[in-house]
């Protein structure tokens, strides 16, 4: 069991990652608020990990904290929420977002995560309901002035592209994706890719 990796960090595809340890590159898939919080491409990098197996394959998870990894561990033990589920619910909320989602019943909320149903949402809203007081004192996001990386003067196409296949990657549409990050792109001309990313999630939570 792998349940932490410190090196380099080699490379970021949201939702991917590389990282180099000691000459050994590991993939990991990380939720959105993990990368908004990386340093850059070259940096030293500690992840807490999860290794999930299954029939078709095996895969790394990283985390910023012991208490995110906690977190994906407790929802992917909801009925119907694997790790790809898990994955999209800490990308497009926090800690704090998804204890607010549970104890106000907030099954609208909840189904705006590709993937997520009406019975998903309340199986969810049902077993969390429990589990997440602790949570909430894990810290929020960080703001978007924190995020790693300096802004391009103008997103590039290939920025917008990025943008749109990480929240593809996470399982939005095709076409959700292009029209999220169109609409993020209309707040913020300037965003770069992880900016962008980070305001067309930000304008999927509950308020």
């Amino acid at each position: 069991m792998i349940g932490r990796l410190k090196g380099i960090l080699a490379e970021v595809q949201p939702p991917q990652l590389l990282v180099d340890v000691n000459g050994v590159g590991y993939e990991v898939l990380a939720p959105m608020t993990t990368i908004f919080q990386l340093p850059t491409s070259g940096s030293a990098v500690t992840l807490h990990t999860h290794f999930a197996v299954s029939e078709t394959a095996q895969q790394l998870y990283g985390f910023s904290s012991v208490n995110e990894r906690q977190l994906f561990r407790t929802l992917i033990k909801v009925n119907g929420v694997g790790p790809k589920m898990a994955l999209a619910i800490l990308s497009g909320l926090d800690a704090q977002a998804l204890a607010r989602c549970v104890a106000e019943d907030n099954v609208a909320a909840l189904t705006k995560v590709p993937g997520v149903g009406k019975k998903t949402a309340e199986r969810l809203i049902v077993e969390l309901r429990d589990k997440l007081p602790e949570m909430e004192a894990g810290g929020a996001a960080p703001e978007l002035t924190e995020l790693a990386g300096a802004s391009s003067p103008k997103a590039s196409n290939d920025q917008l592209a990025e943008a749109e296949s990480a929240l593809i990657a996470l399982g939005y549409k095709p076409a959700d994706a292009a029209r999220m990050i169109s609409r993020a792109q209309s707040e913020d001309a300037s965003a770069d890719s992880a900016t962008l990313i980070r305001l067309a999630l930000r304008s999927m939570a509950p308020a």
